[in-house]
């Protein structure tokens, strides 16, 4: 029997059964840890990442842009990367393409160089640079480099980040596509297919998607068919985060992030970058693939049909999923998350109860932690496995934003169905 029937009767078990204390929490240390997890993991689709610290996660570009057209910095474009993790381009230090030690480049890029390409790739504007770090080739998590850019009409941050994908790989694709509004609050973001096969995403949205503050972060993404990322982010303030607003927008438009990531001044460094390795081939996500083995959204979306109300918006990655329902009541926010190899020993408590096959199973509701009026409802589960499904129900479609409706539109009996679902325990056909 298909999973949507086993839910279906799932569905109607657990609401005529269903006898949970609603109002049990869990204590501060477990509900703060689970929440900390949907961040990270609802991060991927949302916000910006680029920081020397921590190297672009937001675009690449492709070998045709990298054949480049007669300028200074041209070198030979690198070929896409093997399946052994190898380049045919230059550079890509001594372990680079055998998948041991450090993936670094041979550093024939280094930090100063990275500072005195983006001035020359905005040497068409009339600001000037200021404040400016950089790391070159040799540093494991690509080249960077950052400063504050002042045209005169308020000085603003502006970075630049440059890394290498796996082309064919499910990353390449979820970092030049537009994540769901209702989620991350932006003001535009669109994607174009350049000629050469290159995607670019024009994203303009905010540091923080709540808009607990005015700084606004614009980027701009570049990911190619030979797997090389490049990734611009700029604000409208001198620093990413803590400063004062200086002016209303960032200072470049869509047309010149576009030819930030698309100057040919990046090609030595991304030509010394090594290859990334190739993603995992994903395993099936159709009907005869247990929950257990799909992603989140496609698991969520599949146990959301039997429930019966219109699915307005999906989305996720990996092992967190979510999905925006529209009962015409309203938009409600579904959301699901998924671990391995949990211990059980700490799932104890008076909150907590026992199916008969040992999945313990704890129930909360109560106000979300952040959105005027909006109210979490949460199921919490763990199997005797290890395996832990946490589903969770919003009265709004943006926990940041405020409430849209007096509660989820998934009862709560449903969403326990719904993490109890016998899919979760089944194995691959």
């Amino acid at each position: 029997m298909p999973f949507e029937d086993d839910l279906g009767a799932a569905l109607r078990q657990t609401g005529d059964g269903f006898t949970a204390d609603r109002h049990a929490l869990v204590d501060a240390g477990e509900e703060r840890g689970r929440r900390l997890v949907a961040r990270r993991r609802a991060a991927v689709v949302g916000g910006s990442v680029l920081a020397l610290a921590l190297i672009a996660t937001a675009g690449a570009y492709t070998g045709g842009l990298l054949d480049g057209g007669g300028a200074a910095d041209a070198v030979h474009v690198a070929s896409p990367p093997t399946p052994d993790g190898g380049s045919g381009g230059t550079g890509g230090g001594p372990d680079a393409g055998s998948g041991k030690g450090p993936r670094t480049g041979s550093g024939a890029v280094g930090a100063e160089r990275m500072m005195v390409n983006l001035e020359k790739a905005l040497a068409g504007g009339n600001g000037k640079l200021t404040a400016m770090e950089a790391r070159g080739t040799e540093s494991e998590g690509g080249a960077a480099v950052s400063g504050v850019y002042d045209d005169g009409k308020g000085k603003a941050a502006v970075s630049v980040g440059l890394s290498r994908v796996d082309p064919k790989g499910s990353r390449a694709d979820q970092l030049t596509q537009c994540g769901d509004k209702n989620l991350q609050g932006y003001d535009d973001c669109r994607t174009e297919r350049l000629q050469d096969g290159s995607k670019l995403l024009i994203f303009k949205g905010y540091e923080y998607p709540d808009r607990r503050v005015d700084t606004k972060c614009w980027r701009a993404v570049l990911v190619t068919p030979a797997g090389f990322l490049v990734e611009a982010s700029e604000w409208n303030a001198p620093a990413e985060k803590d400063a004062a607003v200086s002016r209303p927008n960032p200072p470049l438009d869509s047309a010149q992030l576009k030819t930030l990531v698309t100057s040919p001044v990046w090609h030595p460094a991304l030509n010394d970058l090594p290859a990334a390795e190739p993603e995992p081939v994903p395993q099936g996500s159709g009907s005869g693939t247990a929950l257990k083995d799909r992603s989140a959204a496609d698991a969520l979306e599949s146990l959301l049909v039997p429930v019966g109300i219109p699915i307005a918006s999906r989305g996720g990655e990996g092992s967190y999923g979510y999905a925006v329902l529209d009962d015409g009541k309203g938009p409600s926010l579904v959301q699901l998350n998924v671990s391995r190899g949990e211990s059980t020993s700490g799932f104890t408590g008076a909150d907590v109860t026992t199916q008969p096959d040992g999945t313990k199973v704890r129930i909360t509701q109560g106000p979300a932690e952040k959105g005027k009026g909006v109210v979490q409802w949460t199921v919490d589960t763990l199997r005797k496995n290890g395996l832990r499904v946490t589903v969770s129900g919003f009265n709004t479609a943006n926990q940041s934003g405020a409430a849209t409706r007096p509660t989820p539109a998934v009862t709560l009996e449903k969403l326990q169905a719904i993490a109890l679902a016998p899919g979760w325990n089944r194995d691959r056909n």
